[in-house]
């Protein structure tokens, strides 16, 4: 059992707060799990809308939940859409017997009708798999190899996980994506989807893809945004700054999830994840993610210019801006490009990541800081 304190401790303090929490993320990240420290499976305060008896029960929504008090939770709330104006109307009563938790899986519509009819009474938290932090320092292999989906990263083996993976990817593009709206068959859908996995860690090219399936760039676009708004892949915005350089406008992408890009890649072990041509962009989309978990910035980007210089990350805490730089090698130095953005973007600071084991200094603005400290580095910054 992984016990994932910071999470947990976040859903109490939205729930302190305010009327109604949302807690969002991929399948088979841990929703569930997370849910049942406020209502068991099985009680009357505890929906699970892919249960038909629980959907049966929740046929009379309001009849059904007027009368509980406590944390009320409904599982896969975006299945019965109508639920929300209900929600809304429960939420405003005074005084107020009951919360609700509702849990969804990462679901764009779930988002937007929230958004519409609960405007001011919800909190949404966004959760992924694992971190590096809930499993522990010795596990970060495992954790960059497997992904952070539990029942991949806690498989008794690395052929049993990519087994698992493949099977989720199955369920995923035969059922979740032609219900958000993607309508090619399930086996092209895999193929764009395997097309995004070698472009992970890369500026994205729609017109490349486009030509490949004989699509429209429209199409590409609107594909890869429907695949960011399920947290499948995150697409890094660029940051513009004012300045004379050409810069580049288009996102770079990143799979959220390591485990399932390796699956994509046929990635099933270190040993073919070292040797692959990916290796490098496979772990600065590893180090990025557990960064952005470590910091919760305000905002995040990348930045890069036509010129040459660039920086992985860029994210916005508290009003400064700071840079994070990934690196796979055993002593990175100072480089041009770390001087420029430092100078161009008027960042605080630049952080440079690597596997290594000590901490030092390139400036006095930048430091090179080991990827299993960067949790307890960033703790110390704000």
């Amino acid at each position: 059992m992984i016990v994932r304190k910071r999470i947990t401790q976040d859903i109490e303090s939205a729930l302190k707060r305010g009327r109604i929490v949302a807690l969002l993320g991929p399948r088979q990240c841990g929703k569930t799990t997370l849910a049942r420290h406020f209502a068991k499976p099985g009680s009357l305060q505890y929906f699970d809308l892919e249960d038909p008896v629980d959907d049966v029960k929740l046929a009379q929504p309001k009849n059904t939940l007027s009368g509980l008090k406590g944390t009320v939770v409904i599982d896969e709330v975006q299945r019965q859409p109508e639920l929300f104006p209900i929600l809304r109307v429960l939420a405003d009563r005074k005084p107020l017997p009951a919360k609700f938790l509702i849990l969804g899986s990462a679901s764009p519509d779930l988002i937007k009708q929230s958004s519409e009819s609960l405007a001011g009474r919800i909190e949404r938290i966004v959760i992924g798999g694992f971190s590096l932090n809930e499993v522990g320092r010795g596990f970060r292999d495992k954790l960059w190899l497997r992904g952070g989906l539990a029942r991949s990263f806690l498989a008794k083996t690395n052929e049993e996980s990519f087994i698992w993976r493949k099977e989720y990817i199955q369920s995923f593009v035969e059922r979740d994506l032609p219900a958000h709206g993607i309508s090619m068959p399930p086996l092209t859908i895999l193929r764009y989807w395997t097309m995004l996995a070698h472009y992970h860690g890369q500026i994205f090219n729609a017109s490349e893809i486009a030509r490949s399936l004989s699509i429209s760039e429209m199409t590409v676009k609107r594909y890869l945004d429907i695949l960011s708004g399920v947290f499948m892949v995150r697409q890094l915005r660029p940051w513009y700054a004012n300045i004379k350089k050409r810069q580049v406008k288009s996102p770079k992408i990143y799979f959220y999830d390591t485990g399932l890009l390796h699956f994509l890649l046929g990635i099933k072990n270190m040993e073919q994840l070292f040797s692959h041509p990916k290796h490098g962009a496979s772990w600065e989309g590893f180090v990025i993610e557990e960064v952005i978990r470590s910091v919760e910035p305000d905002e995040v980007y990348f930045w890069s210019t036509h010129q040459g210089a660039e920086i992985d990350l860029v994210f916005v805490k508290n009003g400064r801006k700071y840079g994070v730089e990934v690196k796979r090698s055993d002593a990175p130095a100072l480089t041009p490009s770390l001087k420029i953005a430092l100078n161009d973007l008027k960042l605080e600071h630049i952080i440079v990541i690597y596997p290594g084991k000590q901490r030092y200094s390139l400036d006095k603005k930048i430091t090179v800081v080991p990827f299993e400290s960067i949790s307890d580095y960033f703790s110390k910054c704000w």
